[in-house]
This record gives C-alpha cells, sequence and structure tokens, in this order.
C-alpha cells in the first residue's frame, strides 16, 4: 500500500501548486507564490504519495476568526483514490472554528455543500482587451498605489475583506509584475485596483470602487500597463452595476465560481465591490 504523507509545503511546493492551478484553467498570478508563502508559511499543505507530491490544499488563516481556503487539486492520476479527502480533512481540521471561506468551481460546488459550506454569491470571470481610454471623473486622480500612507490603504482593504490582511496586502501591492493604482477624491481613497502578471490574461484584482465611473477608469488604466494584452476580473454577481460595466469596456464572461462560507457570509461593503482579489486566498 503506497504511503501517503501530509505536511506543511515548501516554496517549491507552492511553486508547483501554482503549475497545477493553471494546468486547470485557473490561470494564477505568475508571482503569487511568495506573496502567498508570506501571508500563511503554514497555511500550504502537500499530500505527498511515496515521497512525491500529489494532492494540494491552501487553508490560510486571517485574524482570529476566519480562514479561506484553495488550491484544492488532486493529480488527475490520483482522484478517486481517497488522498484528496484526506488532505481535505486535513486541512479543515487547521481552520477549525473559524468562518471558511472558498471559491468553488461549478463541478465541485455540490460537494462542498455536503461539507457544510453555503453559497454568498458567484463570481463571473470576464476577459478580453478593454475598448477605448476611460478617463477619471472631474475630481479624482489616479496614482500609485504605493505611495499612500500604508496605514491608510489596510484600513480601506479592511472594509472589503472579513479581517485585517496587512501582510498579504503589502506584499500583494509590492510583488515583481504587478501595478497597484489608487483612485483619490480630495484626499480620500474611492478607489483601488492592482494588475498581475499571469500564464495567460492578466488578472485585475481586487477592484474596489464608488462608482462604475471610478471602476471603468481604474481598468482602463491598469490595462494600459499591459498594453496589447487580455485582462481578467472575478466580478462578484451580487454588484448590480460591476457586469454591465465590464460589457461596456468589452470584456466577455470566461469562466464562473461561487464565494461559499461555512457560517455567515461576512459583512463587508459589496457595493464597492467590483472584482474580487484572488481565488485563492480570498
Amino acid at each position: 500500500m503506497p504511503a501517503f504523507e501530509i505536511g506543511v509545503a515548501s516554496a517549491d511546493d507552492i511553486a508547483l501548486m501554482g503549475d497545477w492551478a493553471g494546468a486547470e484553467g485557473w490561470n494564477p498570478g505568475v508571482g503569487d507564490g511568495l506573496t502567498f508563502f508570506a501571508t500563511d508559511p503554514h497555511g500550504f499543505l502537500m499530500g505527498r504519495l511515496d515521497g512525491r507530491p500529489a494532492a494540494c490544499v491552501s487553508v490560510v488563516r486571517y485574524g482570529t476568526g476566519s480562514g479561506f481556503l484553495g488550491f484544492y487539486i488532486t493529480r488527475p492520476p490520483l482522484r478517486g483514490q481517497g488522498y484528496g479527502m484526506q488532505l481535505w480533512q486535513a486541512g479543515m481540521a487547521r481552520l477549525d472554528g473559524r468562518n471558511v471561506g472558498l471559491d468553488g468551481v461549478v463541478e465541485q460546488q455540490e460537494n462542498y455543500r455536503k461539507s457544510g459550506f453555503r453559497s454568498a454569491w458567484n463570481n463571473i470571470r470576464y476577459e478580453g482587451v478593454p475598448a477605448g481610454d476611460v478617463t477619471a471623473p472631474p475630481g479624482v486622480r489616479l496614482m500609485d498605489a504605493q505611495g499612500l500612507p500604508f496605514t491608510r490603504l489596510a484600513a480601506y482593504d479592511r472594509r472589503f475583506f472579513p479581517e485585517a490582511r496587512d501582510h498579504f496586502l503589502a506584499a500583494w501591492i509590492s510583488a515583481p509584475g504587478r501595478t497597484a493604482l489608487a483612485a483619490v477624491r480630495d484626499g480620500e481613497l474611492c478607489g483601488f485596483g492592482v494588475v498581475r502578471e499571469c500564464r495567460a490574461a492578466s488578472r485585475i484584482g481586487p477592484l474596489y470602487s464608488e462608482s462604475p465611473e471610478v471602476a471603468g477608469a481604474l481598468v482602463s488604466a491598469l490595462a494600459a500597463t499591459v498594453p496589447g494584452g487580455p485582462v481578467a476580473i472575478d466580478v462578484p454577481d451580487t454588484h448590480p452595476a460591476a457586469g454591465p460595466l465590464m460589457g461596456q469596456l468589452g470584456l466577455t464572461p470566461s469562466f464562473e465560481t461561487a464565494r461559499m462560507y461555512t457560517g455567515p457570509v461576512p459583512p463587508i461593503d459589496r457595493s464597492g465591490l467590483f472584482g474580487v482579489t484572488s481565488l485563492e486566498l480570498g
């Protein structure tokens, strides 16, 4: 009987997890691995069969009451043999007592419901090359987000996520291959977005904004930093203006997941959430 052992993933393992996610068509960021690792080094598990990587999951803790599950993958030849379930149980044990979130692909959502997750909303990935050059509304200035005091940026991010995640955010905006822009009006933040290099279309996330007009300007400016290439944004379907905005920009649906939680849906500012940060860490 082959020996199956579960342990904390190494940095090299996390790079491999990114490759597996790419093979699944999830299009993770090229530089996501080290950013994720810095958030919770113990939050990534690798299952090995006779010493060789066989299955993985991320179970990252945020604050004292939240967690997020992602990267739940078993190598295709080994599926249906119980290895993924063993890893799932180990991961959920690490997040015991927390409200756990995940972004589940369509074919797995029923299995997640059986494990106690409930749908909060659907994320629709819109993809393409944005049409035209959308300018910011009068009085709004777009600037490099790294030029802002970090405490202000972190406080703004906290409006849209269940817990403070300063370590993650600091790494997310400063990692190579990405641009972070803030929209500012009268000295106050009214929007924020990050674009990062990915295996296929560059991904924009998060995308926060007080209005569709500011969100459109951020998308246009972020896409301009990857000229000629497509971008992709995972848009919550609970925002009535977000989907139509993506259509106006010339982006079309290409992929779908469901944001699910084991507990109550966190009371975040959904009215300003135009695009989620990542499908792996929330």
